[in-house]
């Protein structure tokens, strides 16, 4: 062994500031991007928006090649916004949505139940107690508060507080200030015009039987039969066990806005980048006098506004660029997905991100931060973009089924089976068989269990 100095070449994929940026502007949705560009704004004073004005456009001079070889020159220079046209800025202005069609935000449960509480004629004690239960709701409309901890904190006898619970528990929804689901259940069948002595028995005592489909097992010890544990059961399934869950919550996400519209024109798709909404960015003109060669600005001061100047030349190029790879992928997905559009669930066909990236011509981690956390609006509803990336099984015909795919056809199975005699895991194998397609029975079950539909017991009708 010896110590000597060797002379090698190597090569090495550096992470550079504007290499992350680039990387973190393309996998923010469009909403997520607008937030970006109003912050990068904010902080760095060479970007500001443009307000685009179709009746004035102004005209500079070509630069002097010989005497601007700064790369950043051309931007002062460029009042296009990256080559977009005038007449596509006013289009995509007058197509802007018009919020005024936009339901506002729906009330929550506790001003629901507040407004409620201010129509009754109440002691103030009383009215003040209730409040302090409404603010103890939770996200089901559950009291999440026992009476015991709320006399202690409140310093007030429990039947003051009893009696607020039921001033509560008498506000619309139903079932609302109750304290666990069979209370939720039982205050919702007190509502009900007739009296039903076998629903108070499945809510007060069996519950569990009734949540796994052992009605036979309930019928033996009520000793009625299985077809009036039926009826009763029916019945039960109407009641809502979460009553706060129709109502919005604080911070909810109200909406989804696509980032990518697909639209059928005249037989062709039309693929548009929804990006109306993240504002154009342009380069403030005012400090090109401190770049200029006879400029009297300090070597500090003209360091800070080329380095500022960089950074907003950068994130236009990424915005661009990430617009173009959107565009890509989106137009890649509609080729390949064309009979999932036009036919729907059934038709989408298996697909992985190194199909799409080879036909795109980038990476596969390029394919999966375009399509991450973004949504595309098509004729046939918005899905997430991941949504079209599927595994698949193959069919008998060499066709390969996507899990997608197949579990539309598992629906349209259980929908159309006899309800008296349910089919089981293995049976809805076999008709995959007839229909072409090889699937195990533990892929049905797996498949049932991410639909939510039930097993063949809790399924069966008597």
């Amino acid at each position: 062994m010896d110590f000597g100095l060797h002379l090698e070449q190597t090569q090495k994929l550096i992470m550079t500031p504007e290499l992350r940026q680039a990387i973190t502007v393309l996998q923010l949705s469009s909403v997520e991007l607008t937030e970006y560009v109003e912050q990068q704004v904010m902080e760095n004073p060479l970007l500001e928006v443009k307000e685009h004005d179709p009746e004035r456009q102004e005209d500079s001079p070509p630069p002097d090649k010989k005497e601007q070889d700064l790369e950043w020159i051309e931007y002062f220079q460029d009042r296009s916004d990256l080559g977009l046209s005038p007449n596509r800025g006013q289009r995509e202005i007058i197509e802007q949505p018009n919020y005024e069609q936009f339901v506002t935000q729906a009330p929550t449960l506790a001003e629901y139940l507040n407004f409620q509480l201010s129509l009754i004629s109440v002691s103030p004690d009383i009215k003040k107690f209730v409040q302090y239960l409404i603010g103890n709701l939770d996200a089901r409309g559950y009291v999440g508060i026992s009476l015991e901890e709320a006399s202690e904190q409140l310093a007030v006898g429990q039947e003051k507080l009893e009696e607020s619970l039921k001033i509560l528990q008498s506000f619309d929804p139903p079932g609302v200030g109750a304290r666990n689901l069979q209370e939720c259940l039982t205050i919702q069948v007190n509502l009900l015009p007739e009296e039903h002595p076998i629903v108070r028995r499945l809510i007060d005592d069996f519950l569990p039987d009734l949540a796994s489909g052992r009605l036979s097992k309930i019928a033996a010890k009520l000793n009625v039969s299985p077809q009036e544990i039926q009826k009763a059961a029916d019945i039960v399934k109407t009641l809502e066990p979460k009553p706060g869950r129709n109502f919005s919550q604080q911070n909810d996400t109200r909406y989804i806005i696509p980032d990518v519209v697909v639209e059928k024109v005249e037989g062709e798709y039309v693929i548009l980048v929804n990006d109306v909404a993240v504002p154009r960015l342009t380069i403030n003109n005012t400090y090109r006098n401190v770049l200029a060669k006879n400029s009297s600005a300090d070597q500090n001061t003209r360091q800070f506004v080329e380095e500022k100047l960089n950074a907003a030349a950068w994130l236009i190029r990424s915005i661009e660029q990430r617009r173009l790879t959107l565009y890509k992928v989106a137009n890649c997905l509609v080729e390949l997905q064309r009979d999932f559009l036009e036919h729907g669930v059934k038709q989408l066909k298996p697909l992985n991100l190194r199909k799409v990236a080879d036909i795109v011509g980038v990476h596969e981690s390029t394919v999966s931060r375009a399509t991450s956390n973004k949504y595309i609006q098509t004729p046939q509803g918005v899905f997430e973009m991941k949504y079209f990336f599927s595994t698949g099984l193959s069919g008998t015909s060499g066709n390969q089924v996507s899990a997608e795919s197949l579990k539309k056809i598992l629906q349209e199975i259980v929908q159309g089976e006899d309800p008296a005699t349910p089919l089981s895991d293995q049976k809805i194998t076999e008709l995959f068989d007839q229909r072409g397609v090889k699937i195990s029975r533990r892929t049905v079950t797996k498949y049932r269990d991410e639909l939510g539909i039930p097993s063949t017991t809790r399924r069966k009708r008597y």
